[in-house]
C-alpha cells in the first residue's frame, strides 16, 4: 500500500496549472504507480475523488469514485471508479446546483458551492483512449471539484456566500440536517 500525505491548502502546487500527462506513457510504471498512490490515499482518508497536486504530484491526472458507504458523504449512490487524464470540461446547462462540499486538501472545513448542473468531459482513460461522459448533479459536482484541482482551483474559491463556510463539526450540528 502507497498511502500518500496529503497536500493542503497553502502549498503552491495546489494553485498551479498541472502538467499535461504524457499520453504515450499511460499505462507505464510510473503510471500505474501514481494510479495505486492516488487510490490508496482517497481510501485511506475516506475520499470520493481525489487529483494528483493533493499529493503532491503536478499532473493532469484524478480519480473519482463514489463508495456506497461513504462516512463523509452517506447518502450518496456509488459509482463506478473513473481515471481522468487530461480533462477538458464543457458547461452544458449554466443552472446552478448548490451542494455542501469538502476537501481532504483542506481539512476540517465544508463549504456551500454552486456549480452548473450538467457538464460534459473529455478525458484520456488509463488506457490512454479518449472518453466522453455527460454528467448530472451530485456526480458533476464531484468530477468539477476534482478538476478545479487541476487548474489550480480548491473548492473555497467557489464559495459565493462565506457565512456557508463551516467547520465540519459546526456543519454537522447545524446544517447536515438542512440537505
Amino acid at each position: 500500500m502507497a498511502i500518500k500525505d496529503l497536500t493542503k491548502m497553502g502549498n503552491p502546487v495546489l494553485r498551479k496549472v498541472a502538467l499535461e500527462y504524457p499520453s504515450e506513457e499511460i499505462g507505464g510504471e510510473k503510471f500505474i504507480k501514481l494510479i495505486k498512490d492516488l487510490e490508496d490515499t482517497m481510501k485511506e482518508n475516506g475520499g470520493i475523488g481525489i487529483a494528483a497536486p493533493q499529493i503532491g504530484v503536478s499532473y493532469q491526472v484524478a480519480i473519482i469514485q463514489l463508495p456506497d458507504n461513504s462516512e463523509r458523504y452517506p447518502d450518496i449512490a456509488k459509482s463506478d471508479q473513473y481515471i481522468v487524464v487530461n480533462p477538458t470540461i464543457e458547461v452544458l446547462d449554466q443552472t446552478e446546483q448548490g451542494f455542501w462540499e469538502g476537501c481532504l486538501s483542506v481539512p476540517g472545513l465544508r463549504g456551500f458551492v454552486h456549480r452548473p448542473r450538467k457538464v460534459k468531459i473529455t478525458f484520456l482513460n488509463d488506457r490512454a483512449q479518449q472518453e466522453e461522459l455527460i454528467l448530472e448533479g451530485f456526480l458533476a459536482t464531484v468530477f468539477q471539484h476534482e478538476l478545479d484541482h487541476l487548474f489550480g482551483k480548491l473548492y473555497i474559491d467557489r464559495i459565493k456566500d462565506l457565512t456557508l463556510l463551516s467547520y465540519e463539526e459546526e456543519f454537522r450540528q447545524f446544517w447536515q440536517d438542512t440537505i
